[in-house]
């Protein structure tokens, strides 16, 4: 009797362990954790703090240039890196410091490369296990930083007390863990058997960000998990209980934004905001009469928020306070580049989101639900951070290579046969089975080809 041919899944295979340890020091490194507090404790941009960056660079370069064939697979997400940098390059011509706006669109090409090359060379579950890596590996650093050396992991003038690990402040350190949450997560939503240290990985995220008291960044570990959670939820329930629990969601999400549209100072009191959002509204209120002056062109690229530049010193004067940035990417990106800049990017993040929502039935299950889990998040923080189009940065990069692994023409997977709900390796190409029939049940069950 002719047994049932064995079922296959399909599986993404991970890029080499050295490919990994490159990839992870790049996405380290975009998260300036602990360079930002060693070299630079100012915030302000020096000459060794440039030096830094250049095996970085090299790195970049070393890792796309050993994978041409993926590079050209995602030609899409080239071409539309190439207008969102040759505008940015073109704002050096009236920028107020074509220096600084030069120097920065080259640093914002070159990761943004690396982003393309990460979107797709780790497919499938193998980026949010990186991504997960990473997380559970600046975790520790920053438990030991805190233990070690408190002068640096703590604050000790404003926020006194609060954790920052390996960043310059806590902010930095509760989103880069609410991204290592969302990552671990889909790792543990993706069926991946190794199921230990993702689940590390989102208790250590969790209780970090817990101890940097950032609503945000708490705002956005509970969205981009909740949402992974829900979907995970979703496809082991079946067909009714997803109709429901959407129907459930969509009226949710009706309701939190009529109240907030209606009372928003009800809603942001309820979070522990005051109404102000701790200052932001007034330095939006500045900067939108700033961006009225320059609605076509903006400042130039990188430029405004420059220690010597006359209207960042106005906004500052105004807002009695030494303003770092818009705290908001959609007005920083109009601050910088005017409409058109906007406009360009937001259609990159609005591109961004319909592939990935059109991914959710296939490559995204098999990812974990990651793309649109971080996708929320990097929407929510959007609103309050200057994330959109930046340099040097890991949420910018980890937009882009959501959108190139989307975009990209993936190979075909590799399908793994399954026997009885266990994953077997493949056959090399020239072995061929026993010809003989075994007889007993547990024989015949280890075997992987038709009795003939």
């Amino acid at each position: 009797m002719r047994p049932v041919p064995a079922l296959t899944e399909p599986t993404d295979p991970a890029p080499p362990l050295w490919e990994q340890a490159a990839a992870m020091f790049v996405v380290v490194m975009l998260t300036q954790a602990l360079i930002g507090p060693v070299f630079a404790p100012t915030q302000e941009e020096t000459p060794i703090l440039r030096l830094v960056w250049l095996p970085v660079y090299a790195v970049i370069a070393g890792l796309i240039a050993l994978r041409p064939g993926a590079m050209v697979r995602a030609w899409p997400a080239w071409l539309i890196l190439g207008l969102l940098v040759l505008h940015a390059f073109a704002s050096k011509w009236w920028s107020i410091d074509p220096a600084v706006t030069q120097r920065r669109v080259i640093a914002m090409a070159l990761s943004s490369a690396f982003a393309i090359y990460l979107g797709v060379v780790f497919t499938g579950r193998s980026l949010p296990r990186l991504l997960m890596l990473s997380g559970l590996f600046m975790g520790l650093g920053s438990l030991v930083m805190i233990l070690v050396n408190p002068a640096i992991g703590i604050h000790q003038t404003e926020n006194a007390g609060l954790w920052r690990g390996l960043w310059y402040e806590k902010n930095q350190m509760g989103l880069v863990m609410s991204a290592g949450a969302v990552a671990a997560a889909a790792c543990l939503a993706s069926g991946d058997p190794r199921r230990r240290l993702p689940a590390l990985t989102l208790i250590v995220t969790t209780l970090l960000v817990l101890a940097t008291q950032s609503k945000t960044s708490l705002l956005c570990l509970i969205v981009g998990v909740g949402l992974i959670g829900a979907l995970w939820a979703m496809r082991r329930g079946g067909p009714a209980f997803s109709v429901i629990a959407l129907w459930l969601g969509v009226v949710l999400t009706a309701v939190i934004g009529f109240v907030f549209i209606t009372d928003p100072a009800t809603v942001l009191i309820a979070l522990g905001k005051d109404p102000s959002l701790t200052g932001r509204t007034d330095i939006w209120t500045a900067l939108m009469r700033e961006v009225a002056e320059r609605p076509w062109t903006g400042f130039g690229y990188s430029a405004f928020w420059g220690r010597e530049s006359v209207p960042a010193a106005f906004i500052r004067a105004e807002t009695q306070w030494p303003v770092p940035s818009a705290h908001n990417g959609w007005i920083d990106l109009l601050i910088q580049l005017g409409w058109p800049g906007a406009i360009l990017t937001g259609l990159t993040v609005a591109l961004a989101t319909f592939v990935t929502l059109f991914r959710i039935p296939g490559a995204g299950g098999r990812e974990g639900y990651w793309g649109i889990g971080y996708l929320a998040v990097f929407l929510l923080l959007s609103l309050s951070e200057s994330v959109l189009l930046s340099h040097a940065n890991l949420p910018w990069t980890l937009l882009l290579a959501i959108l190139a692994r989307a975009l990209a023409a993936a190979p075909d997977p590799v399908r793994v046969p399954v026997v009885h709900g266990l994953a077997r390796p493949r056959r090399g190409a020239y072995q061929t089975g026993p010809r003989i029939a075994a007889h007993s049940g547990h024989a015949r069950l280890r075997q992987s080809v038709p009795v003939r």
